[in-house]
């Protein structure tokens, strides 16, 4: 399945996608949460697709986040040897994990805000993981059983605010505005193999990142065993799980993000997001 959610910020309603069309499912009665992970949500709305008729939703309306805001929004770091070489970064022998604020999230073709005083602001696209279940010290060999499905993620990032300012990145990742997800989650069984697909991003119509998830340093086993041995990870949690080389930070010299700009980006199976970047008010 494919599950949207549309409608003004903040009054999202559900929906799915079946043969490009979008249909609504708000008489579920259920946010796409995490209650609706944990209590079997997935296969209950699956039944409920199949049992009723369901209108449709024009193709003009604005898209939300696909789902509704998780406990946690987790980032890997540096999870692509090529990024890693680009940023003067040496790669690490454990995945990179920083949090981002779950406020950052917006719907895939909502405006990016660059923060106030910011002057660095740089895209990533990237395969986030949604989780499925409870994991706690999930082994590599169960990891994989603990996920729902994926779905595209910007990881906007301010370098100033990340790397110049002292700290933690986190403070240069959770800015307003800097998680566009979407357009839709795909549900695990929509994506044959997660470690073999394209990403790519544009600005302003010249492609700036063309990568593939082949080339992870970390897998996906490895990044849900690893960030679960530290945290509990809940039903509806996101794993992001990096970004390949082609952000501002390693171009020389750095052209980054000013209004007006565009940034388009997508991956395989999981549809394309359009951003346009607006000046902070």
């Amino acid at each position: 399945m494919k599950l949207i959610r549309y409608g003004e910020p903040g009054k999202e309603k559900t929906g799915v996608i079946i043969n490009d069309k979008k249909f609504d499912t708000s008489s579920f009665g259920e946010d796409y949460s995490e209650t609706f992970f944990d209590t079997d949500g997935l296969d209950r709305l699956s039944d409920f697709i199949e049992d009723n008729m369901l209108p449709e939703i024009e193709d003009n309306v604005r898209l939300g986040s696909p789902l509704a805001r998780p406990s946690k929004l987790i980032c890997i770091g540096l999870n692509y040897i090529d990024h890693a070489k680009e940023t003067n970064a040496t790669p690490s022998t454990e995945p990179v994990i920083f949090m981002k604020a779950t406020t950052a999230i917006v719907g895939p073709n909502d405006d990016i805000i660059i923060p106030k005083n910011s002057v660095k602001t740089d895209w990533e696209v990237e395969l986030a993981v949604v989780i499925g279940k409870k994991a706690s010290y999930v082994s590599e060999a169960d990891a994989m059983d603990y996920v729902a499905g994926y779905v595209l993620h910007n990881d906007v990032s301010e370098r100033e605010f990340q790397i110049e300012r002292g700290g933690t990145w986190d403070k240069g990742k959770g800015c307003d505005t800097f998680a566009p997800l979407g357009p839709f989650f795909a549900t695990k069984d929509e994506i044959a193999d997660p470690h073999n697909l394209r990403l790519w991003l544009k600005v302003n119509g010249k492609t700036m990142q063309d990568g593939n998830t082949s080339n992870f340093i970390f897998n996906l086993r490895h990044l849900i065993s690893y960030t679960s041995q530290f945290m509990t990870l809940l039903p509806g949690d996101i794993i992001s799980t990096g970004t390949p080389a082609g952000v501002a930070l390693g171009m020389k010299p750095p052209v980054y993000l000013k209004p007006g700009d565009v940034v388009e980006l997508g991956i395989d199976g999981l549809g394309e997001a359009r951003q346009e970047l607006k000046a902070y008010k």
